[in-house]
């Protein structure tokens, strides 16, 4: 990689016509300014200058890595330029990846606080697979990660996954479908038309166990990745479906539905993803203690 100091030397003695003068402006010796020249075409294996007579000139090549030397440090000043001149009560940005198999409630429910901050907070949701956002994540491109379960072993991504909470999943239904089930929670289950999530997930893993373990077997009408496409469908009274029993009332209320019942052999947790063990970020600091303190604090 170029140094960018070495670099900058030879901008400024490009521009000021010579050594001389350029070591006025930098106050360095000539000597300094010569020796950082010498690095600079040693790492890039081209001679910048000729010498002619007592002066030095431009060779084809040095005149090109003037060109894009010109561009690097006129795109610094903007840049400083830029920064003095922003407001002070400019929006803190907030990074965040929510995994789409994440309930959307839940999801609004933990990040609602950033909008909250006594600063101004700016935030950008991505939605997307876990392996996805770890990638970016890893880059820094995200700030936090919010997921249905901690970093997988086999990925080799760096992060620091913070359990959020835990909670017991509620059974739903509408009022025509409810009045047909046959007989208590969760025997009334057996035979009945289920909206289940999509396979290969932690929630689903369990939902299976739970239901062999009790020997129930529902009529499996869909599978959703998305629990709010589930939900939608589950309004329509194509089936029972499920849902956090931290939303309990939440979803009954939104879908017109009711919850036949509860249990909490099946739970559901929730992760918030940092590249820090120790996290630093305000805006992912106070989303983190709320959720734990206010959100998941019954459960």
């Amino acid at each position: 990689m170029v140094n960018y100091k070495h670099l900058r030397y030879f901008w400024i003695v490009a521009r000021e016509g010579g050594i001389a003068r350029a070591s006025e402006r930098l106050n360095l010796t000539p000597q300094t300014i010569s020796g950082q020249l010498s690095l600079l075409e040693e790492h890039l294996g081209v001679d910048l200058f000729i010498r002619v007579g007592r002066n030095l000139e431009l060779t084809e090549t040095g005149r090109l890595v003037l060109s894009y030397a010109d561009e690097i440090f006129s795109l610094g000043g903007e840049l400083e330029e830029m920064i003095h001149q922003l407001p002070e009560g400019r929006p803190q940005l907030f990074r965040v990846g929510v995994v789409d198999v994440l309930p959307k409630s839940i999801a609004h429910r933990i990040l609602k606080p950033a909008l909250q901050m006594p600063e101004p907070v700016r935030m950008i949701c991505r939605e997307a697979s876990l392996d996805t956002l770890l990638a970016e994540l890893a880059v820094h491109r995200l700030d936090l990660v919010l997921a249905d379960r901690p970093i997988p072993s086999t990925v080799s991504a760096r992060g620091f996954s913070h359990k959020l909470g835990e909670c017991a999943i509620s059974f739903f239904a509408t009022e025509k479908l409810e009045k047909i089930l046959k007989g208590d929670f969760p025997r009334c289950l057996d035979g009945a038309p289920l909206l289940l999530p999509g396979s290969g997930t932690q929630l689903r893993s369990g939902i299976d166990r739970w239901l062999d373990k009790h020997r129930i077997h529902p009529r499996t009408i869909a599978e959703f990745d998305d629990s709010a496409l589930m939900k939608a469908f589950g309004q329509e009274g194509a089936g029972i479906f499920i849902a956090p029993a931290v939303i309990e009332a939440e979803v009954e209320w939104q879908y017109q539905v009711t919850a036949i019942g509860r249990t909490d052999e099946v739970k559901e947790r929730f992760y918030a993803i940092s590249v820090e063990r120790r996290v630093t970020h305000p805006v992912v600091a106070a989303v983190m203690e709320e959720a734990r303190e206010l959100l998941f604090a019954e459960e």
